[in-house]
């Protein structure tokens, strides 16, 4: 549910596996057969799980961060790991990328372009819930175009802050 002001996106868990689904449906719709998923986590590893187990193809996991400040609001430098994560073999033929949106798109455009690189990969297609207004990358798939740039309140957000303790409390008798 988008706020009033417009600032806001408000997303819940029922509305986000609806998202997902819908994503894998324009995949599968498109005709493309491909033979890995990579994900980039964090955002894109739900959508990532549920891809690869809707189309029973392996997923790999990559990690990428930009937002650390200001409980994860404020974007940063970029960080992408070296290495890519999967149970065997290497990142190599048609591979359809997932992450959870392309906000002002520089992870996804450096992703993209370092995967574009590797001599393995034959093809390469992205695919998010999301695209903001803003974005300077629009992926081959998405569910949603943003026509303004508000902050997507995903349902996994109330972990950020909830730490042990707090996870105790709530199943203090």
């Amino acid at each position: 549910m988008l706020t009033d002001d417009g600032k806001h996106l408000y997303v819940s868990w029922d509305e986000y596996h609806l998202l997902i689904e819908r994503l894998a449906l324009k995949v599968h719709a498109s005709g493309w057969e491909f033979d890995q998923i990579l994900c980039l986590a964090r955002g894109g590893m739900r959508p990532g799980d549920v891809m690869s187990r809707v189309f029973d193809k392996p997923l790999a996991i990559m990690s990428t961060s930009s937002y650390r400040s200001d409980a994860g609001t404020i974007q940063g430098r970029l960080d992408m790991a070296k290495y890519i994560t999967m149970p065997k073999g290497e990142l190599a033929g048609r591979v359809l990328l997932v992450d959870d949106l392309a906000d002002t798109g520089v992870t996804l455009r450096a992703v993209v372009d370092r995967l574009r690189g590797m001599p393995s990969i034959s093809e390469l297609r992205a695919a998010v819930l999301w695209v903001k207004g803003v974005s300077s990358y629009v992926p081959d798939y998405y569910c949603e175009m943003l026509d303004t740039s508000p902050w997507i309140h995903q349902p996994f957000e109330e972990y950020d802050n909830l730490r042990p303790d707090g996870l105790a409390r709530k199943f203090a008798v």
